[in-house]
């Protein structure tokens, strides 16, 4: 039985935050000083989560913090989800979103267990800036070795996300572009969501796609690439042939009608969106003794009823009951 909504979307991507930790303090993401809030499970649940998840016809997992390589046992977690099958006897594509902190040192273990793709998230690339961002001293330069240490492991492509903020580091734009020709990698530009834990924003904090777009094309001239109707990102590449960059616009272009994706926080809850005003509680049905069957029939109501799109920027607007940092990338 695939996984469908009430809107015909197929649902085949899975997200699995696994902590709700971070060993960096972004200035606009985690802006309070108490850590984590929300617990997180032992490997085996979020195993058998993910387990009758691709037998409902999932084919990609990505693995989310907080920061997931603080997570102790993910080297064989990795390995575990690698021996799950597809509907049609395939392993699922197994991805992973990271600062990049503590990278080089295990990049080469995830590929050998199975990790297939690798993003960093990287709001800078000038190591005072970047500094003055994480609030972390001399992280880039871990950050820029893990980077380098995914390309020689063969988690290609890389994927450098970079969140932009007008008169933040919008300035970082052009410098960005340069960075995906040098090292090779797929830059991605953000549109900053009303996500962040000190609800400040307001549209003008917004740095559109048409706006990255025009100052790329300052530096060099950008071609549009094919994209699948399903992916986040409208991709472009340098008109010479080297260098990608995208940029995931839910602001000022919207994907909701083509999102394929759900969510599971480290916690255990289900999400069917990002601004979700509801959690749906999966663990503790799990905790109380359900059986596959329980859960897969508590999944399938849930994600039949996965909200038809965000409504950022509309009179009315309700922000999303937790935070980005305590939902997962």
């Amino acid at each position: 039985m695939p996984l469908t909504d009430n809107f015909g979307r197929s649902i085949h991507d899975l997200r699995i935050s696994i902590t709700d930790r971070c060993n960096y303090r972004c200035v606009y993401c985690r802006t309070g000083t108490n850590g984590a809030a929300y617990a997180e499970l032992p490997f085996a649940d979020y195993l058998r989560m993910a387990r009758i998840l691709v037998g409902l016809g999932i084919t990609k997992i990505r693995l989310t913090g907080g920061e997931p390589l603080l997570r102790k046992g993910i080297v064989e977690f990795v390995r575990d989800l690698a021996k799950l099958r597809t509907s049609d006897d395939k392993k699922p594509e197994i991805a992973l979103t990271t600062n990049g902190h503590l990278l080089a040192e295990i990049a080469q273990s995830l590929k050998d267990a199975g990790l297939d793709r690798v993003t960093v998230s990287m709001d800078a690339v000038d190591p005072e800036r970047f500094a003055r961002i994480t609030r972390v001293p001399n992280g880039y330069e871990s950050v820029l070795a893990g980077v380098r240490a995914s390309r020689q492991a063969g988690l290609d492509p890389v994927k450098i996300n970079c969140v932009l903020l007008r008169g933040f580091n919008e300035d970082q734009i052009i410098p960005f572009g340069m960075f995906a020709r040098e090292e090779r990698v797929v830059v991605r530009f953000i549109e900053f969501m009303p996500l962040e834990e000190d609800r400040v924003w307001t549209p003008e904090i917004v740095v559109t796609l048409d706006e990255i777009v025009a100052r790329m094309s300052e530096y060099l001239p950008l071609e549009e690439i094919t994209h699948e109707r399903s992916e986040t990102a409208r991709r472009y590449r340098f008109a010479d042939g080297l260098g990608e960059i995208g940029i995931i616009a839910p602001v000022s272009h919207p994907f909701c009608g083509h999102c394929s994706r759900i969510r599971i926080t480290s916690d255990g809850k289900l999400r069917t969106c990002l601004f979700s005003v509801w959690d749906h509680d999966l663990h503790e049905l799990m905790r109380r003794g359900a059986t596959d069957e329980k859960l897969t029939e508590f999944i399938l109501k849930v994600v039949e009823k996965k909200e038809e799109r965000h409504h950022i920027g509309e009179p009315g607007f309700v922000p999303a009951s937790r935070t980005m940092v305590h939902i997962g990338g």
